[in-house]
């Protein structure tokens, strides 16, 4: 294993240490967006060529000691641990916070209640044993997850009209997007239109295949007059931004239901024996002049055979009981048969359940790993039928998939047969989410195939491979929708701007782009304080959404106790103070430099306010109505 020597990496560096695309990701966005150095430590890159510029190569197989202190862990500004495996980014993380207390740590891991816990212990373990922490370093540690970030995007590219939801640190985002509108129509008002997208009425699947495309692309966070000037195209706008409500804990079903007990045949001849003895009891009743309750006892005890013979009694009690005793024999194979059923129907719960005879309009998903696991629980929260396909039986997902009772068809995609199973012909979208492209690219053909009209989802990683696939798929099929995803291009910009150490809210996919959101404080930001709602906007780059009303002020304790609400849909003549913290929507290329506008240096001069005829205070902050949302 070679590697640097300690000391050889530039200062205050970026160090990212991976075995997969998402590492090379990120260290192409931190490069190419941020303009940071950037150490890839990452095994078999040893002397690679045509690296990004500021990307400096090292190879490792092990993030050990020596490793991390020869790609400069010192004297890093932050480090990111991108293994597949939780364990070695965990054992990873501890080494790197006792060679190095004041480094940021990034990591990346799929269990997240332990992803939580790992980060409470190594913010505890940053803090120095006597005396203050260095304020002048960041040494937080933020565990993200690569599916967790992308599931939300994958599951929506399945399902139409699905809105796209942002919720993180309390806050609530929520976009929606919207279908091509006839020619002349415009957007809904008070809606903030956050994109553009490729597709028109003219062209309803648009440039969804890649931002290479060569046709129309999308444009992200564009000003009024485009949006006027793009009648006819589709569109993604806010709908809401507030407080996120407390959800309630589901509970969710771990065993099978009374119907799947007992078969629709048996719980019938159970409800005729239940009607033959209501019925013999209200005779007995009738007949015998008894109380109710005395008959329906004596009816249940000849019809078990306990009761004495009723020998020398009247010609009616004795017809009702050899009725009784008759009814007991029909009783005991269907109680024999409930007992079984009930034993098989057990077995059958901890099994894998098969596609239903009649099933349609249901997404088929491929591939049960970290990725489809994440987007199969998703689907099954918006309430979308699921069938899944896997090739390994002790694949991540399978667990989930049997716990959530969807059905999975066990089996190679490529192999004839299994997307007939998977009840493909009749499906709504083909998920395909396996880690090969070339096996995603496979099901993709095998599905057009059996529906030529089917919306087709692939996982691909290379954007021009992606441009290809789209292109040949569009030519073939020019009525069916082809859309491609990438998870690390999807991934990288959260956990890039985690390495900035700034905490993104959350991301909103936008074809194959990201839209991010982030809460920033106006204080010391020459792009944002003093300046109007519409001077801060740059379109492309950022846009402010919302005001934090309860930024800066300590909550009443005689208050309400619900928080204070965000203030959306902003008056264009309201002037950022500098005690104001906004949220605001920003692309990957606006994003270093929203940042970055922290201070005064360079930032030239600030514009005036506006003059009294448009007053910017903080009344007008709030839309006709109150402009308050939850």
């Amino acid at each position: 294993m070679g590697e640097a020597r300690e000391g050889t990496a530039p200062a205050e560096a970026m160090l990212v240490l991976g075995d997969d695309a998402l590492a090379h990701r990120l260290a192409a966005e931190l490069a190419g967006v941020y303009r940071r150095d950037v150490v890839l430590v990452a095994p078999g890159v040893g002397g690679r060529e045509g690296a990004p510029e500021r990307v400096r190569y090292a190879e490792g197989a092990e993030p050990d000691e020596r490793t991390l202190l020869g790609a400069g862990l010192r004297g890093a500004e932050a480090l990111a641990l991108l293994y597949e495996d939780d364990e070695v980014n965990m054992r990873a993380a501890f080494l790197a916070r006792r060679l190095a207390p004041g480094v940021r740590l990034v990591l990346r891991m799929y269990n997240r209640n332990l992803g939580h816990l790992m980060a409470d212990l190594l913010d505890r373990a940053s803090e120095p044993p006597d005396g203050p922490a260095d304020t002048d370093r960041d040494a937080s540690t933020v565990v993200l997850s690569d599916a967790d970030t992308a599931a939300p995007a994958l599951a929506a590219t399945a399902v139409a009209g699905t809105r796209k939801v942002v919720q993180a640190d309390g806050l609530l985002l929520r976009a929606a997007e919207r279908m091509p509108p006839g020619p002349g129509a415009l957007a809904a008002p008070g809606l903030v239109t956050l994109a553009l997208l490729s597709s028109t009425s003219a062209d309803p699947a648009g440039a969804d295949g890649s931002d290479r495309s060569g046709g129309l692309a999308p444009r992200l966070l564009p000003d009024d007059a485009e949006v006027r000037a793009a009648a006819g195209r589709g569109a993604v706008v806010l709908e809401a931004i507030g407080r996120a409500p407390a959800q309630p804990r589901r509970r969710e079903s771990r065993g099978a239901s009374l119907r799947e007990l007992l078969s629709g045949r048996l719980r019938r001849a159970l409800a005729g024996v239940v009607a033959a003895v209501t019925a013999l009891s209200v005779t007995a009743w009738l007949t015998t002049g008894d109380h109710p309750l005395h008959a329906a006892y004596l009816t249940l005890l000849d019809l078990f055979a306990i009761n004495d013979p009723a020998v020398g009694e009247e010609t009616s009690r004795q017809v009702l009981q050899l009725l009784a005793g008759l009814l007991g024999l029909a009783l005991l194979p269907l109680l024999i048969a409930g007992v079984l059923e009930a034993l098989g129907a057990y077995r059958n719960a901890s099994a894998l359940r098969r596609p239903p005879r009649g099933l349609d309009d249901h997404v088929v998903l491929l591939g049960l790993g970290r990725v489809g696991t994440r987007v199969l629980v998703r689907l099954r929260e918006l309430g979308v039928p699921v069938v899944c396909v896997e090739e390994d039986p002790e694949a991540r997902g399978i667990p989930h998939a049997r716990r959530l009772r969807v059905p999975v068809v066990l089996g190679d995609v490529t192999q004839e047969g299994v997307l007939e199973a998977a009840k493909a012909p009749r499906a709504r979208a083909l998920l395909a989410l396996t880690s090969s492209d070339t096996t995603n690219l496979e099901a993709a053909l095998a599905a057009r195939a059996l529906a030529p009209e089917l919306l087709v989802a692939l996982r691909l990683y290379d954007d021009d491979f992606a441009t290809t696939v789209y292109r040949a798929l569009r030519a073939a099929h020019p009525a069916a929708l082809t859309r491609s995803r990438s998870v690390s291009t999807l991934a990288a910009p959260t956990f890039a701007a985690a390495m900035m150490g700034r905490q993104i809210l959350g991301a909103i996919p936008v074809e194959r782009r990201v839209l991010l959101f982030a809460a920033v404080d106006v204080a010391g930001h020459h792009h944002l304080e003093g300046r109007t709602v519409a001077e801060a906007f740059r379109p492309g780059a950022w846009r402010v959404l919302a005001l934090d009303t309860g930024a800066g002020t300590a909550p009443d304790p005689a208050g309400p106790a619900e928080p204070p609400a965000l203030l959306w849909n902003l008056h264009p003549g309201y002037v950022l103070q500098a005690g104001d913290r906004v949220v605001v929507a920003v692309t990957r290329s606006g994003l270093p430099d929203l940042l970055h506008g922290t201070g005064r240096r360079g930032a030239g001069p600030v514009p005036a306010p506006r003059p009294p005829s448009d007053p910017p205070d903080r009344s007008r902050a709030e839309p006709p109505g109150g402009g308050r949302t939850a």
